[in-house]
């Protein structure tokens, strides 16, 4: 009993301080950001004898690091061939006024949000917005603030929207069809709001017409490239829809695309955030290890346990988790509860809901949020961190009380 006892207070020890660590973004004072942070808890949680070398193996879920990897290559190949450039300036030049500009930037934000990671679309997206709303002589930080919370919350609508989604779908079965129909409503509702939100604060800043439209910069796009990429991506969406294992679609589809003579294969691996595969890694066996010590069965017998069952405190105890440690740790942090749990299907809903549109609380929320206030940054812009909030804090309010009246 002695030896459980320590053995779970030990695996109790690794598994929180490499959350402190998670939280802070570093181990203080080592220069050690969280990726790092993983990697050393998981070794420590193997080294220590918490879990041993095959357990730490097998408890990697190989099925998201596939589905992830494999729409990374997906999305690099589009970027690459100018889709995303196309599509974002194609729609922004319809806009006939600036708060259709404003629609627009939500809508081309939300929807490539759900269909491809959110991160590479504000990297895509950010520039072009920057650049266009310079020549259409429109203020910039606007139409940013839009574009980094449009693609959070549009990103909830389809499993391959961001990574947490992935990890919600591989752990909890949820079919992609099925993953759709509950959330692609709230993420429209959210986009509404989105739009609604920075229209009301920066109305005032925004002209009542269009100046004259300067000469547009030529567009590189590689048409063959395009084209072949998006039957691929065709051809993936109608597998995800017939209930094909979406990782097996996603690495299927990376395969195919990478049997080109046009791109260099290192240029698409430059695409890979490399970072967040390791990252994931980790995080899968610490996981592990609290699993195969039992604490997660310490939890379930808890008090705690009771308040997991109700969906507005999980909302907000998942949104809470989501800003102290990140959206994926946070989901992560439920993996060993839920399966316990009276309705496991719609927590997982709820979790993917919760941890999604936490991330626009504030500029430090999400990665998506980061990329666009550093793109920004070069650009000469600043989106200072109170006035993101200004839009940021009712929009994260409001969409979580949407996602859980629609989810509950």
């Amino acid at each position: 009993m002695q030896d459980v006892l320590g053995v779970r207070l030990l695996a109790l020890g690794v598994f929180a301080g490499a959350y402190v660590g998670l939280s802070l973004g570093r181990l203080p004072p080592f220069r050690v950001d969280r990726t790092g942070v993983a990697i050393i808890g998981a070794v420590a949680m193997v080294v220590t004898g918490v879990i041993d070398w095959n357990g730490a193996v097998a408890s990697v879920d190989a099925s998201t690091l596939a589905l992830l990897f494999g729409m990374m290559i997906v999305a690099a190949y589009l970027r690459l061939s100018g889709f995303f450039a196309l599509v974002t300036t194609w729609t922004i030049q319809r806009a006939r006024t600036p708060v259709g500009v404003l629609a627009a930037v939500v809508v081309a934000a939300g929807v490539l949000s759900a269909l491809f990671v959110n991160d590479v679309i504000c990297l895509v997206m950010a520039p072009l917005v920057i650049d266009l709303t310079r020549r259409l002589r429109l203020p910039p930080v606007p139409y940013l603030i839009a574009l980094a919370t449009a693609a959070n919350v549009g990103s909830v609508a389809m499993l391959t929207g961001n990574p947490q989604n992935m990890l919600v779908g591989s752990f909890s079965g949820i079919s992609y069809r099925l993953f759709l129909l509950r959330e692609a409503p709230i993420a429209a509702a959210g986009l509404l709001c989105v739009f609604g939100i920075v229209w009301l604060l920066y109305r005032k800043r925004l002209p009542p017409v269009l100046a004259p439209v300067e000469a547009a910069p030529h567009l590189a796009i590689h048409h063959a490239l395009m084209i072949k990429t998006m039957l691929a991506v065709v051809a993936m969406l109608i597998a995800f829809l017939a209930g094909v294992p979406v990782a097996l679609v996603a690495v299927a589809g990376a395969a195919y695309t990478l049997l080109t003579r046009r791109v260099k294969p290192d240029k698409v691996y430059r695409e890979i955030d490399w970072k967040l595969l390791v990252l994931f890694t980790g995080l899968f066996v610490l996981t592990g290890g609290v699993e195969r010590v039992g604490l997660a069965d310490v939890v379930l017998r808890s008090p705690l346990a009771g308040g997991l069952q109700q969906p507005l405190l999980l909302t907000a105890l998942a949104a809470v988790l989501a800003n102290v440690v990140s959206n994926v740790p946070a989901i992560l942090l439920f993996k060993p509860l839920v399966p316990s749990l009276a309705d496991p299907q719609r927590t997982w809903l709820l979790l993917a809901m919760a941890s999604t549109f936490a991330g626009n609380l504030t500029i430090l929320g999400s990665v998506a949020n980061l990329i666009v206030v550093e793109i920004a940054r070069a650009h000469g812009l600043r989106i200072g961190f109170a006035e993101y909030c200004r839009v940021g804090v009712p929009l994260t309010v409001l969409t979580l009380l949407l996602g859980w009246l629609l989810l509950a």
